[in-house]
C-alpha cells in the first residue's frame, strides 16, 4: 500500500449502523418503512411535542438479541436507554436515545476470510439507538430542508474493537456483517438506501508499538468498495503526515468517491461532549432467560453451518458449498432443485456457472430468473440421458428457456428448437461413411498409428449432423468403423 508499510501498522475499528426490520419506529407507532413522501411517517412523539412520552418497541429488542447471539455476544439482562445530547436539525428532541452504559450485546466476534486465511474480528458491543432525520441541502435554493421520516427508526450499532489492519480486512468484515444481518432478517442490508451504514475509526502506529495513535473517524460510508478506498487513502495520508513530522488531528472526515480522497468535517467530539444521562421517561427493561432461549431456538442456519451441511449431505466440494451457502437465495434454489434430482454437483455447476453469469451480465437477482428449479433439473436430465449435449444445453437451450419464460420442461423445448441429439445409428453410419470416404489418406494414416486423427473424423461428422450427433455414441461408432 505504501513504501512505509514495513514501518507502520494501520489500526481500524468499524461502527456499522443497521436499520432494524420492524414495522414501526423504536419509541412510537410511526411507520418505519423506506421511500414515503417526506415527513409523512411522523407524529408528535417523533417531532418532540411537549408532553409526549416514548414507548419501547419489543420487536427491536428481539432483533438486536438475534444479531448478538449470531455474533457470539453475551446478552445484557438489565438494560436502559440514555439521552445523548447534540443539537442539530435532524434531531427534533435535541438528543438521541441510545444505549450508552448498558449495550444489549457485549463482546463477541465475526469470522472473516481474506487471502491470508480465516480469523475472528473481535466486537466491543452491539447496542440499540434511534436514527436521526435526514438534512438535505440541494432541494431548495435558499433553505436546507429536513425529512423526519427516518427519525426514530430503530438501529443497532455494531462496534468492533480496533482489530482490523487494512482496507481489505475491513471490506471482508463489512461483507460478512451485511451477509449476517440479511440471513438473520435483522436488516435488509441496503447500503444505497442507507439502511446499512458504516463509520471507520482509523489510526496508525509503528509496528510493535502497543499504544494506539491519534484516531480519525470517516463517516457514512455507504458501499463496501468506498470503505476500502477510504481506509487505504486515509492510512496513506496519515503515514505521509507522520513522515513529514506533522501532527495528526483527531477529526471527523468524509470521503469523496469522485476523487477517492477524504476531507475534514470537524474536530471530533469526545463522549463527555454528549452529556449522557439515563432517560427518565423510559424505565429500564429486563431481558429474561426465556426470551433469549426462544430467540436462540429460532435462529436460522448460518452460512458456515450451511456450508458444512452441503458438504456432508450433498457431497459437494468445499469451494462449491462455500459459494452456495454465502448466498441465501442461491442456497435455497439449490436445495429446491436437489429435492428432485441427485445430480448435486451438476446442479451446483449450473448455478455457479451459466445461471450466475446471466445474473451478473444483466445485474439481476436470482428471484427474477424466469427458470424454476424444476426446469433446471429438466435440463440436467436430458443432458444426462444424452438427448442434448452439455454445450448445446448451455449455448442454445438455456437462453431459449429464459427468453420464452413459459415454464416448459427442457425436452419439449429442445424438440421444438430441433436440438435433440441424433442417436439414429443408421443415419450416423451413413454420415461417418461419407466423411471417411472423403478423407482416404487420413484414414490410412490413422490405421498406421496416428490415432489423434480420431478427433478430426468425429468433428467432421459432427459438422455434417449440424451439431446434433450424440458425441459419446459418435466416438464409439467412428472408432468401430475405423477398426474394420
Amino acid at each position: 500500500m505504501s513504501n512505509y508499510s514495513e514501518k507502520y501498522e494501520a489500526v481500524v475499528g468499524l461502527e456499522v449502523h443497521a436499520q432494524l426490520l420492524t414495522k414501526s419506529k423504536l419509541f412510537c407507532g410511526d411507520d418505519a418503512s423506506f421511500g414515503a413522501l417526506p415527513n409523512t411517517h411522523v407524529s408528535p412523539i417523533v417531532l418532540a411535542h411537549p408532553g409526549t412520552l416514548p414507548k419501547l418497541n419489543k420487536d427491536a429488542i428481539a432483533l438486536a438479541v438475534r444479531m448478538g447471539l449470531a455474533c457470539n455476544c453475551e446478552i445484557e439482562r438489565k438494560n436502559y436507554f440514555a439521552r445523548k445530547h447534540y443539537f442539530y436539525p435532524d434531531l427534533p428532541k435535541g438528543y438521541q436515545l441510545s444505549q450508552h452504559t448498558t449495550p444489549v450485546c457485549i463482546g463477541g466476534f465475526v469470522k472473516i476470510k481474506t487471502t491470508e486465511g480465516e480469523r475472528n474480528v473481535q466486537l466491543n458491543r452491539i447496542h440499540m439507538e434511534e436514527d436521526a432525520g435526514k438534512s438535505m441541502h440541494d432541494q431548495d435554493d435558499v433553505y436546507s430542508v429536513v425529512d423526519y421520516n427516518r427519525a426514530g427508526v430503530p438501529l443497532i450499532e455494531i462496534v468492533s474493537e480496533p482489530d482490523l489492519h487494512s482496507g481489505d480486512e475491513a471490506a471482508a468484515y463489512l461483507t460478512e456483517v451485511r451477509k449476517l444481518v440479511r440471513t438473520l432478517n435483522v436488516c435488509d442490508g441496503n447500503m444505497e438506501e442507507g439502511s446499512l451504514r458504516c463509520d471507520a475509526n482509523i489510526s496508525i502506529r509503528l509496528k510493535g508499538d502497543p499504544k494506539l495513535g491519534t484516531k480519525v473517524e470517516i463517516k457514512n460510508l455507504n458501499s463496501i468498495r468506498f470503505l476500502k478506498k477510504a481506509i487505504d487513502h486515509e492510512v496513506m495520508r496519515m503515514i505521509d503526515m507522520k513522515e513529514k513530522g506533522e501532527t495528526i488531528l483527531q477529526q471527523t472526515r468524509g470521503f469523496n468517491p469522485d476523487t477517492e480522497t477524504t476531507f475534514a468535517i470537524r474536530t471530533k467530539e469526545d463522549a463527555d461532549d454528549y452529556r449522557y444521562m439515563a432517560d427518565p421517561d423510559l424505565p429500564p427493561f429486563i431481558i429474561s432467560e426465556e426470551f433469549i432461549a426462544n430467540i436462540r431456538a429460532s435462529l436460522p442456519e448460518l452460512s458456515e453451518q450451511k456450508k458444512e451441511r452441503f458438504m456432508q449431505q450433498y457431497a459437494l466440494p468445499a469451494y462449491d458449498a462455500g459459494l452456495l451457502s454465502e448466498d441465501m437465495e442461491l442456497a435455497a434454489y439449490f436445495e429446491e432443485a436437489a429435492r428432485s434430482s441427485t445430480q448435486y454437483k451438476q446442479i451446483a455447476n449450473w448455478l455457479l456457472g451459466p445461471v450466475k453469469s446471466v445474473l451478473n451480465e444483466e445485474g439481476k437477482e436470482l428471484a427474477t430468473l424466469p427458470l424454476t428449479p424444476a426446469q433446471l433439473v429438466s435440463i440436467l436430465q436430458i443432458v444426462e440421458e444424452g438427448k442434448v449435449s452439455h454445450t448445446m444445453a448451455v449455448q442454445k437451450l438455456f437462453p431459449a428457456m429464459l427468453q420464452l419464460n413459459n415454464g416448459s420442461p427442457a425436452e419439449q423445448l429442445a424438440q421444438e428448437l430441433n436440438l435433440l441429439q441424433e442417436r439414429n445409428e443408421d443415419a450416423l453410419q451413413q454420415l461417418i461413411e461419407e466423411v471417411l470416404n472423403s478423407m482416404p489418406q487420413k484414414v490410412t494414416e490413422y490405421k498406421k498409428g496416428k490415432k489423434g486423427l480420431l478427433g478430426l473424423f468425429v468433428g467432421e461428422v459432427m459438422k455434417k449432423s449440424k451439431g446434433k450427433a450424440d458425441p459419446k455414441l459418435l466416438n464409439q461408432l467412428v472408432t468401430e468403423k475405423l477398426a474394420n
